[in-house]
Protein backbone atom coordinates (compact mmCIF):
# COMPACT_ATOMS: atom_id res chain seq x y z
CA UNK A 1 0.00 0.00 0.00
CA UNK A 2 3.02 2.15 0.87
CA UNK A 3 3.92 3.03 -2.83
CA UNK A 4 0.09 2.82 -4.23
CA UNK A 5 -0.70 5.69 -1.92
CA UNK A 6 2.54 7.93 -2.94
CA UNK A 7 2.10 7.37 -6.32
CA UNK A 8 -1.73 8.27 -5.60
CA UNK A 9 -1.06 11.31 -4.07
CA UNK A 10 1.37 12.46 -6.51
CA UNK A 11 -1.83 12.40 -8.88
CA UNK A 12 -3.80 14.46 -6.73
CA UNK A 13 -5.25 17.77 -7.83
CA UNK A 14 -8.59 19.83 -6.18
CA UNK A 15 -10.81 18.79 -7.05
CA UNK A 16 -9.98 14.74 -7.09
CA UNK A 17 -10.91 11.67 -5.39
CA UNK A 18 -8.42 8.04 -5.37
CA UNK A 19 -9.60 5.44 -3.81
CA UNK A 20 -7.46 1.80 -3.04
CA UNK A 21 -9.05 -1.39 -3.80
CA UNK A 22 -8.25 -4.82 -2.81
CA UNK A 23 -11.21 -6.75 -1.23
CA UNK A 24 -9.36 -7.91 1.88
CA UNK A 25 -8.36 -4.99 3.27
CA UNK A 26 -9.78 -1.71 4.60
CA UNK A 27 -11.31 0.82 2.49
CA UNK A 28 -9.51 4.11 1.76
CA UNK A 29 -11.31 7.49 -0.13
CA UNK A 30 -9.60 10.43 -0.17
CA UNK A 31 -10.34 13.75 -1.53
CA UNK A 32 -8.07 16.95 -1.93
CA UNK A 33 -9.01 20.58 -1.62
CA UNK A 34 -7.36 23.50 -1.64
CA UNK A 35 -5.97 25.08 2.12
CA UNK A 36 -4.90 28.49 3.23
CA UNK A 37 -1.57 26.61 4.34
CA UNK A 38 -0.03 26.98 0.95
CA UNK A 39 -0.52 22.70 0.91
CA UNK A 40 -3.17 20.32 -0.32
CA UNK A 41 -5.27 19.12 2.21
CA UNK A 42 -5.92 15.58 1.94
CA UNK A 43 -8.75 14.14 3.38
CA UNK A 44 -8.82 10.80 4.18
CA UNK A 45 -11.71 8.49 4.99
CA UNK A 46 -11.23 5.31 6.61
CA UNK A 47 -13.94 1.93 7.11
CA UNK A 48 -12.22 -0.16 9.31
CA UNK A 49 -12.83 -3.06 12.15
CA UNK A 50 -11.09 -2.94 15.28
CA UNK A 51 -10.39 -6.93 14.86
CA UNK A 52 -9.60 -6.86 11.30
CA UNK A 53 -5.41 -7.78 11.02
CA UNK A 54 -5.44 -6.01 7.37
CA UNK A 55 -6.56 -3.19 8.57
CA UNK A 56 -4.29 -2.60 10.92
CA UNK A 57 -1.13 -3.33 8.41
CA UNK A 58 -2.85 -0.89 6.09
CA UNK A 59 -3.06 1.95 8.50
CA UNK A 60 0.43 1.72 9.46
CA UNK A 61 1.19 1.28 5.57
CA UNK A 62 -0.92 4.88 4.72
CA UNK A 63 0.59 6.72 7.96
CA UNK A 64 4.03 5.80 6.30
CA UNK A 65 2.54 7.23 3.13
CA UNK A 66 1.34 10.07 4.77
CA UNK A 67 4.68 10.38 6.51
CA UNK A 68 6.10 11.06 3.61
CA UNK A 69 3.81 13.70 2.10
CA UNK A 70 3.48 15.66 4.94
CA UNK A 71 5.81 18.54 3.33
CA UNK A 72 3.38 18.43 0.33
CA UNK A 73 -0.30 17.96 1.87
CA UNK A 74 -1.93 18.68 5.07
CA UNK A 75 -4.25 15.28 5.74
CA UNK A 76 -7.41 14.84 7.85
CA UNK A 77 -8.55 11.52 8.95
CA UNK A 78 -11.89 10.43 9.67
CA UNK A 79 -13.03 6.55 10.78
CA UNK A 80 -15.55 4.89 9.71
CA UNK A 81 -16.78 1.48 11.36
CA UNK A 82 -17.19 -1.76 9.36
CA UNK A 83 -18.25 -4.81 11.09
CA UNK A 84 -16.54 -8.13 9.85
CA UNK A 85 -19.02 -10.10 12.36
CA UNK A 86 -22.18 -7.42 13.95
CA UNK A 87 -23.34 -11.00 15.63
CA UNK A 88 -20.52 -11.48 17.42
CA UNK A 89 -20.87 -12.22 20.83
CA UNK A 90 -19.85 -9.67 23.32
CA UNK A 91 -18.38 -11.82 25.59
CA UNK A 92 -15.64 -12.53 23.51
CA UNK A 93 -14.22 -16.06 22.22
CA UNK A 94 -10.55 -17.97 21.91
CA UNK A 95 -9.36 -16.02 19.49
CA UNK A 96 -6.50 -18.58 18.19
CA UNK A 97 -10.00 -21.20 18.58
CA UNK A 98 -11.84 -18.66 16.44
CA UNK A 99 -9.57 -18.59 13.64
CA UNK A 100 -9.27 -22.21 13.61
CA UNK A 101 -12.97 -23.27 13.11
CA UNK A 102 -13.59 -20.08 10.48
CA UNK A 103 -11.10 -20.97 8.26
CA UNK A 104 -10.58 -24.87 8.81
CA UNK A 105 -7.40 -26.54 7.70
CA UNK A 106 -6.05 -22.94 6.45
CA UNK A 107 -6.13 -21.67 9.57
CA UNK A 108 -2.24 -22.33 10.45
CA UNK A 109 -1.33 -21.00 7.00
CA UNK A 110 -2.60 -18.27 7.66
CA UNK A 111 -1.78 -17.32 10.97
CA UNK A 112 1.44 -17.78 9.83
CA UNK A 113 1.68 -15.23 6.97
CA UNK A 114 -0.06 -12.86 9.23
CA UNK A 115 3.40 -13.26 11.39
CA UNK A 116 5.61 -12.33 9.07
CA UNK A 117 3.10 -9.62 8.11
CA UNK A 118 3.41 -8.20 11.80
CA UNK A 119 7.21 -8.79 11.69
CA UNK A 120 7.97 -6.88 8.66
CA UNK A 121 6.22 -3.85 10.40
CA UNK A 122 8.37 -4.60 13.47
CA UNK A 123 5.55 -5.53 15.73
CA UNK A 124 4.63 -9.75 17.30
CA UNK A 125 1.37 -10.80 15.87
CA UNK A 126 -0.08 -11.98 19.49
CA UNK A 127 -2.88 -14.68 19.13
CA UNK A 128 -3.71 -14.82 22.90
CA UNK A 129 -6.63 -13.55 24.11
CA UNK A 130 -10.16 -13.37 23.06
CA UNK A 131 -12.05 -12.15 19.56
CA UNK A 132 -15.35 -10.66 19.49
CA UNK A 133 -18.11 -7.83 19.28
CA UNK A 134 -16.69 -5.38 18.09
CA UNK A 135 -19.73 -2.25 18.77
CA UNK A 136 -18.12 -0.87 21.83
CA UNK A 137 -14.92 0.00 20.07
CA UNK A 138 -16.63 1.89 17.43
CA UNK A 139 -18.90 3.92 19.44
CA UNK A 140 -15.65 5.28 21.11
CA UNK A 141 -13.78 5.87 18.19
CA UNK A 142 -16.59 7.91 16.70
CA UNK A 143 -16.99 9.54 20.05
CA UNK A 144 -13.45 10.55 19.93
CA UNK A 145 -13.55 12.02 16.45
CA UNK A 146 -16.22 14.34 17.85
CA UNK A 147 -13.37 15.35 20.09
CA UNK A 148 -10.72 15.88 17.30
CA UNK A 149 -9.38 13.51 14.33
CA UNK A 150 -6.15 13.53 15.44
CA UNK A 151 -7.61 11.78 18.72
CA UNK A 152 -9.61 9.53 16.86
CA UNK A 153 -6.68 8.32 14.61
CA UNK A 154 -4.59 7.73 17.58
CA UNK A 155 -7.12 6.26 19.53
CA UNK A 156 -7.94 3.59 16.60
CA UNK A 157 -3.95 3.34 16.66
CA UNK A 158 -4.12 2.10 20.55
CA UNK A 159 -6.87 -0.42 19.73
CA UNK A 160 -4.77 -2.13 17.40
CA UNK A 161 -2.01 -2.68 19.34
CA UNK A 162 -3.72 -3.59 22.07
CA UNK A 163 -5.77 -6.22 20.15
CA UNK A 164 -3.38 -7.39 17.75
CA UNK A 165 0.28 -7.36 20.09
CA UNK A 166 -1.17 -7.43 23.74
CA UNK A 167 -3.60 -9.79 23.75
CA UNK A 168 -5.93 -6.73 24.31
CA UNK A 169 -9.94 -7.64 23.60
CA UNK A 170 -11.82 -4.83 22.37
CA UNK A 171 -14.81 -5.41 23.91
CA UNK A 172 -13.16 -5.07 27.43
CA UNK A 173 -14.33 -1.68 29.22
CA UNK A 174 -11.10 -1.67 30.95
CA UNK A 175 -8.98 -1.82 27.87
CA UNK A 176 -11.07 0.77 25.98
CA UNK A 177 -10.82 3.06 29.08
CA UNK A 178 -7.60 2.48 29.01
CA UNK A 179 -6.97 4.06 25.41
CA UNK A 180 -9.15 6.40 25.73
CA UNK A 181 -6.94 8.03 27.97
CA UNK A 182 -3.89 7.19 26.53
CA UNK A 183 -5.01 9.76 23.74
CA UNK A 184 -6.33 11.97 26.09
CA UNK A 185 -10.37 10.95 24.99
CA UNK A 186 -12.64 12.69 27.57
CA UNK A 187 -15.94 11.31 29.07
CA UNK A 188 -15.13 8.02 27.52
CA UNK A 189 -16.54 6.35 30.78
CA UNK A 190 -19.56 8.34 31.01
CA UNK A 191 -20.25 7.85 27.50
CA UNK A 192 -20.00 4.17 27.20
CA UNK A 193 -22.17 3.50 30.19
CA UNK A 194 -24.75 4.01 28.59
CA UNK A 195 -24.85 1.58 25.61
CA UNK A 196 -27.60 2.95 23.93
CA UNK A 197 -24.72 5.54 23.17
CA UNK A 198 -23.53 6.08 19.70
CA UNK A 199 -24.96 3.30 18.18
CA UNK A 200 -27.15 4.74 15.41
CA UNK A 201 -23.97 6.66 14.64
CA UNK A 202 -22.26 3.29 14.11
CA UNK A 203 -24.14 0.03 13.52
CA UNK A 204 -26.17 0.82 9.97
CA UNK A 205 -27.06 -1.99 7.95
CA UNK A 206 -25.15 -0.88 5.13
CA UNK A 207 -21.58 -1.57 7.37
CA UNK A 208 -22.09 -5.79 6.86
CA UNK A 209 -20.93 -6.01 3.42
CA UNK A 210 -17.60 -6.97 1.86
CA UNK A 211 -14.96 -4.00 2.16
CA UNK A 212 -12.44 -2.83 -0.39
CA UNK A 213 -9.14 -1.25 0.66
CA UNK A 214 -5.32 -0.92 0.00
CA UNK A 215 -2.22 -2.98 0.83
Amino acid sequence: MFLNCLVALEKVTAPSFFQFKDRRYLSIMAESVSNNTGKKLVRIDVSSDTVCPWCFVGKRNLDKAIAASKDRFDFEIKWHPFFLNPSAPKEGVNKLDFYREKFGSRAEGILARMTEIFKGLGLEYNLSGLTGNTLDSHRLINFAGQQGLDKQHKLAEELFLGYFTQAKYVGDREFLLECAQKVGVEGAAKFLEDPNNGVKEVFPPQLFNIPFGCH
